[in-house]
């Protein structure tokens, strides 16, 4: 990769962000195409986050992803939110367009995508989601629509509450669930929270009802144990790798106007991951 004097600069901005598997993966497939841009990872502190989100204008970038903690705190200094976004109330892309600074959301489509490559199909099915956070309202925004039930659980019921409430404005197929016990009568069982990314961690459930009619997936970008123990249970299990994958393809679409090369995205990822 050659930078130019014209080079367009998109990148991440989080705190910390050395641990990101984007800027491979994006560039990767900056190179491949014979894009002129280039993906850098920003360590922006919260006291900072104005100042970087006002360098994008000042610098013409052609925008950025955003990750924690940043992805609600950004709003208030965007000039506008697409409709996912606002629902949301979080941002995982901002574009540049002329200045103008709009917020996009493109985690729950990217999850839908990485559910399609793996022949998942979530239309009718009863599904449950454990945890009401950022993640798991981008998903449901999506996953609602479409399925036959949708029960939320999270340790925060105000959390829970409040997302079954939004979402009760757009379809009535979603409920608070007083607890996780009957398991077996969920087809789609969902981890969105952060449960998983420590080896002590706790199990998100208890994974003894789980059967082997049932998928598990976390959201997580490895195998965690939860997906380990219900492998053994016979369950189909899915992790979030396909779902990183997938929103940043439509982040880079989305500073483009190109459609990405998915294989080289994914070998990127993969090597990273390795």
């Amino acid at each position: 990769m050659y930078i130019k004097g014209n080079t367009r600069i998109t990148g991440l901005f989080g705190y910390p962000v050395e641990h990101s598997f984007s800027p491979p993966m994006h560039n990767a497939a900056f190179d491949h195409l014979g894009l002129n841009f280039c993906y850098l990872p920003f360590a922006v502190h919260p006291a900072s986050l104005k100042a970087a989100v006002e360098s994008v204008r000042a610098l013409n970038m052609a925008g950025v992803n955003v990750t924690i903690p940043h992805k609600e705190a950004v709003i208030p200094f965007l000039d506008s939110l697409d409709d996912e976004a606002a629902f949301i109330g979080a941002v995982n892309t901002i574009v540049n367009s002329d200045g103008t600074l709009t917020g996009f959301n493109t985690d729950g489509r990217g999850f839908l995508r990485s559910l399609k490559e793996h022949n998942i199909h979530p239309e009718d099915k009863t599904i449950l989601m454990i945890g009401a956070g950022g993640a798991s309202r981008a998903i449901s925004y999506y996953l609602s629509r479409t399925a036959f039930q949708m029960h939320f659980s999270d340790i925060d019921r105000k959390k829970s509450d409040k997302l079954v409430s939004d979402l009760s404005s757009m379809v009535g197929n979603v409920s608070v669930l007083q607890n996780l016990k009957n398991l077996e009568q969920y087809e789609i069982i969902i981890n969105a929270t952060p449960l998983g990314l420590k080896e002590e961690d706790p199990l998100p459930f208890d994974v003894s009802a789980l059967a082997d009619h049932q998928i598990v997936c976390d959201l997580i970008y490895k195998t965690t144990r939860l997906l380990e123990h219900a492998a053994r249970r016979g369950c189909r299990t899915l992790d979030g790798s396909g779902m990183l994958l997938w929103q940043g393809a439509l982040s880079f679409e989305l500073w483009t106007h190109v459609s990405p090369p998915i294989d080289i995205m994914k070998k990127a990822l993969t090597d990273q991951m390795k």
